[in-house]
């Protein structure tokens, strides 16, 4: 499934400052993927009195990201790197990812810029905390295997290190995400109907009630329904490793000269889960949980009991790996609780108390789990893409983000 366009600002090349410099760039990474970039720079500057801004998400593209002006006038490069999956879920890993920015900041840092920092927005933020824990380990210490089993290579990469990490409307992860939007109450996961009536969160008699009053989840009910997203995710997360398993003992078949016809095609070709019902945080709907300036409604639109049984929600199509790397909370490695404590970067975290995807408690969790010592944190009164409340321009946190980049050391 594409992501929401709203991540990025159908802003025009005249928007940029006079004189910004854009290149696009390929560079080829060591699994042999080619890793495409487009690097802006302010005019009249020079590399090494400047510094980069690395954005990268690993679903959008980011290379029409809506805070790419606002950087720019303030004499700051940005580098939106893009990830060989980008616009799309389905075979999305997370290791992969890694490896593209690994080479992208291994070209950049080739130009001689005075520092990079990422940028971790939204998605982001997961992908370049485990970019960083990865690139701060050294080559035989990295992660060998993806979730699925298969190598990784980042033992083989080069992970140029960043100097610093902002946060900007930041989840804990692709995996934590989906663990809080999934629908626990299917039963049957090749039946987008079915539905347990003690666990259903569009069921009046659970609490729910429709916009525009607020819905009010009994605490018992929050409590089972938390755990039972977690058991849904655990038996998707077994069929992923039971096809990941019968592909890989076809392909050990195929090698030894034993396979017959089926197993052949077996071994050339990738199954694909398809998951259902996955726009229901209760928080999207119970504006007391978790409260916060959002108003009523999921990222995705404002009656999740709609959208929940229809084609829009994360994770809803993958192949077992990337399910496995990046959709599974209890599989995937780019998590922020797996990979904060070791994100010892300077930090910068902002994030928007409107939002609807990305809850207080989230940023909560975010901040308990990295490992830095040095870190400003905010809050802008505004939703998942940075449209204040009450509308107006959505460049609120370059205003933030540009003091704190130029008192980097």
């Amino acid at each position: 499934m594409a992501a929401n366009p709203g991540l990025n600002v159908d802003w025009h090349p005249g928007a940029l400052p006079a004189g910004t410099g854009v290149q696009l760039q390929t560079v080829v990474t060591v699994d042999g993927n080619a890793a495409k970039a487009t690097l802006y720079t302010p005019a009249g500057r020079a590399p090494r009195d400047t510094t980069v801004v690395v954005l990268m998400h690993p679903r959008v593209d980011f290379s029409r990201h809506y805070l790419i002006p606002a950087l720019l006038e303030a004499g700051i490069a940005v580098h939106a790197q893009q990830a060989r999956d980008s616009g799309s879920d389905m075979r999305l890993v997370h290791e992969q990812a890694v490896l593209d920015l690994g080479a992208g900041l291994e070209w950049l840092h080739g130009r001689g810029f005075r520092r990079t920092v990422g940028l971790g927005n939204s998605g982001g933020g997961g992908l370049l905390t485990y970019y960083v824990q990865q690139s701060l380990r050294a080559p035989a210490d990295r992660i060998a295997r993806t979730p699925a089993g298969r190598p990784s290579r980042l033992d083989r990469a080069v992970l140029p290190g960043l100097d610093a990490l902002a946060y900007l409307a930041p989840h804990p992860g692709q995996g934590p995400l989906l663990s809080r939007c999934i629908d626990p109450s299917v039963t049957v996961e090749a039946d987008p109907f079915s539905a347990d009536p003690a666990l259903d969160p569009f069921d009046e008699k659970n609490g729910y009630r429709p916009a525009p009053e607020s819905s009010r989840y009994a605490p018992d009910f929050v409590r089972r329904y938390r755990a039972a997203q977690l058991d849904r995710v655990a038996r998707i997360d077994a069929v992923a490793r039971e096809h990941v398993a019968e592909s890989l003992a076809a392909r050990r078949a195929v090698k030894a000269g034993s396979a017959t016809a089926a197993r052949s095609r077996r071994a050339g070709t990738a199954r694909l889960l398809t998951v259902w019902r996955t726009d229901a945080d209760l928080r999207a709907v119970d504006l007391g949980l978790d409260p916060s300036e959002r108003s009523y409604g999921s990222v995705f639109g404002p009656r999740p009991e709609v959208t929940n049984y229809g084609v829009v929600g994360f994770g809803r199509t993958s192949t077992p790996d990337a399910w496995l790397s990046t959709w599974s909370a209890l599989s995937s490695n780019a998590t922020i609780a797996k990979a904060g404590p070791e994100m010892t970067l300077p930090t910068m975290v902002v994030g928007y108390g409107a939002d609807n995807c990305v809850f207080p408690g989230d940023v909560e969790g975010i901040l308990a789990a990295i490992g830095s010592s040095d870190r400003q944190v905010t809050t802008i009164a505004a939703d998942h893409y940075g449209v204040p409340v009450g509308g107006g321009a959505r460049d609120g946190a370059a205003a933030l983000l540009v003091p704190w980049l130029r008192d980097l050391p």
